[in-house]
């Protein structure tokens, strides 16, 4: 089938630069928004909180393929638009996403190493759980949580009540504390016809659970974490017959890689390969689920992404700054509302960093630049 028209559930940023790196392919975007709140401001927008009908049979009429920018979307939603239409990823990539415990299983089927972890449903059950995992554990929402809400950290006994009252979830996975060197992700892009390609593993800081810097490739990767991380995405994508971009979070540890969670669509941790990769996740997901050839995902120089975080920047002073690529997503800063992102590249790590530190002394308000 020769895809013109791409549909996209979800209209925020990532749907804003998933149309921006499909324009200049030709291809024409419809965003259906199911918040009420669409920030995307690109494409036709089919806004419908309510779910109607109506609605959805305008969306489907104008769109040979459909995908996804977040996760959290109704299943039942994405199973009938599947009957209609080609969706990518499929609905069981996003049913496998949005439930924790069902994601923790697939990685225990397919051999990938996870935390230690167990299910509780009730605080009795989460007790018995932080004493078989022993203290400290991570709690967890089954379902909803991200950008680290839904979780809490136990460290005694007496804080488990108060942290199951505060999740607020009927079900949690709790898994024991590990400890790591660095956060990793690796992203993965698989074609119509089984075909993989995997960007570099990247290395993610967060502040108060958002990541605030990713540097792409990651520092000293060893060539067995390497092919490790590339393996284990491909075990999940082709267990998923999984079409398009996939992220996969890791922990690095004194005994290897350990899977922390998933991602069924482009993502935050990639969007460095806009501007420090040949081909960006963006473009190389629509490749992905329009049939196109997939392109190369090797890093070109050393990329730095720095998340703009619910601020408003000096666009004179960063656009005088070299080598620093400004995408803003027209969105109204708030606390805590991902406004943006900068990747700032370089021709070596080293002054990749003196570059970073240039463009952080005319940003307000940013985390600590913890890798130099």
């Amino acid at each position: 089938m020769s895809v013109k028209s791409i549909g996209i559930l979800g209209a925020g940023q990532l749907a804003r630069m998933m149309a921006l790196a499909g324009m200049p392919l030709g291809y024409r975007f419809n965003i259906y928004d199911t918040s009420g709140a669409p920030s995307a401001g690109i494409g036709t927008l089919f806004s419908d909180p309510s779910n109607t009908q109506q609605e959805l049979n305008s969306f489907l009429a104008e769109v040979d393929v459909v995908t996804y920018e977040f996760e959290h979307l109704p299943l039942d939603l994405a199973n009938t638009i599947a009957q209609r239409k080609p969706l990518h990823p499929n609905a069981l990539s996003l049913a496998t996403c949005q439930d924790r415990e069902r994601e923790k299983a697939m990685f225990t089927e397919l051999g990938i190493p996870t935390p230690r972890y167990r299910i509780a449903h009730s605080a009795d059950e989460l007790r018995r759980a932080v004493d078989a995992l022993g203290l400290p554990v991570v709690a967890k929402s089954a379902t909803e949580g991200y950008d680290g809400k839904g979780q809490a950290v136990i460290r005694a006994l007496d804080e488990v009540d108060a942290a199951w009252n505060k999740i607020g979830h009927p079900r949690l996975v709790v898994e024991s504390f590990v400890t790591f060197s660095r956060e990793l992700s690796v992203i993965a892009v698989r074609g119509a016809q089984g075909e993989v390609k995997s960007y570099p593993l990247v290395e993610n800081h967060h502040h108060e659970g958002i990541l605030r810097y990713t540097l792409a490739p990651a520092r000293q990767v060893s060539a067995t974490h390497a092919d490790q991380a590339a393996d284990f995405i491909t075990r999940l994508l082709n267990r998923l017959d999984y079409v398009g971009v996939l992220a996969l979070e890791l922990f690095e540890t004194p005994q290897g890689l350990l899977a922390n969670e998933m991602a069924p669509r482009v993502h935050n941790s990639g969007h460095w390969s806009m501007n420090g990769a040949a081909t960006s996740q963006f473009e190389n997901h629509l490749r992905a689920i329009s049939g196109l050839p997939l392109g190369n995902t090797e890093a070109q120089r050393p990329t730095c992404m720095i998340n703009l975080i619910g601020c408003e920047i000096d666009l004179k002073a960063v656009t005088a700054l070299p080598d620093c690529y400004i995408h803003l997503y027209d969105k109204t800063p708030r606390p805590g509302r991902k406004v943006g992102h900068i990747n700032v590249c370089a021709e070596t790590e080293s002054s990749l960093h003196e570059r970073v530190r240039q463009v952080l002394s005319v940003l307000p308000s940013m985390p600590d630049y913890p890798y130099a």
